[in-house]
């Protein structure tokens, strides 16, 4: 079975920086793409950040674009997203999800099959 493990959440200033990690159990990491997705109170899941298998190919949500960079070290099986400038909008529980990759690097949550159970980031005004 795979399993991901999301850590690095915490509270933060705005303006402040945070990196997330997550870590996949149970089947090599380098066979699937990784997104980031985060879900504040009250609103629906949303795209943040997708990598495909080898690293080469990424994707972003406007509103987090030239703030946040997503990565990955396929040696130790973890993805990171590291985020800058961080907003009190950027306020939410994020998740790391993966899916078994071909061709091009997806932003919908549905066609993700594992899931984490994500990390609290919590920016302060």
């Amino acid at each position: 079975q795979v399993q991901l493990a999301e850590s690095g959440g915490g509270l933060v200033q705005a303006g402040g920086s945070l990196r997330l990690s997550c870590v996949v159990f149970g089947r090599t990491f380098s066979f699937f793409h990784v997104g980031w997705f985060r879900q504040a109170p009250g609103k629906e899941r949303e795209f943040v950040a997708a990598i495909g298998r080898n690293g080469d190919s990424t994707i972003y949500v406007d509103s987090v674009k030239g703030r946040f960079t997503i990565s990955r070290d396929n040696a130790k099986n973890t993805a990171y997203l590291q985020m800058a400038s961080l907003k009190p909008d950027d306020t939410a529980l994020y998740y790391c999800a993966a899916r078994p990759g071909v061709y091009a690097v997806l932003r919908d949550p549905r066609e993700y099959n594992y899931w984490g159970q994500g990390t609290q980031v919590t920016v302060s005004s």
